[in-house]
């Protein structure tokens, strides 16, 4: 199991290429593409909020078990973001 540490990172370095994503497609969207980019980037807030509080957590039953749920749930969300980029 990689440390705390570097999940924290990975989280940090995939919501940021998400983001990127978004601000690139930015430049050449119109106003209508571009508000609904920054609803995605708004989205991908959240979900790093919501995985660096899931990280945190001391108190649960089996840590490497919730530390791997929340690596699997960061590959989801960003895939599930990406997904919606594309659409646009």
């Amino acid at each position: 199991m990689a440390s705390i540490q570097d999940l924290k990172k990975d989280v940090n370095t995939v919501l940021s290429s998400v983001i990127d994503e978004c601000t690139i497609e930015q430049l050449s969207a119109d106003d209508k593409k571009s508000q609904q980019l920054e609803k995605i980037i708004d989205e991908s807030i959240e979900v790093f909020d919501t995985i660096i509080e899931k990280i945190n957590q001391k108190k649960v039953e089996n840590r490497a078990k919730h530390l791997k749920a929340v690596k699997n749930e960061l590959q989801e969300n960003a895939n599930r973001l990406l997904e919606k980029i594309a659409k646009l």
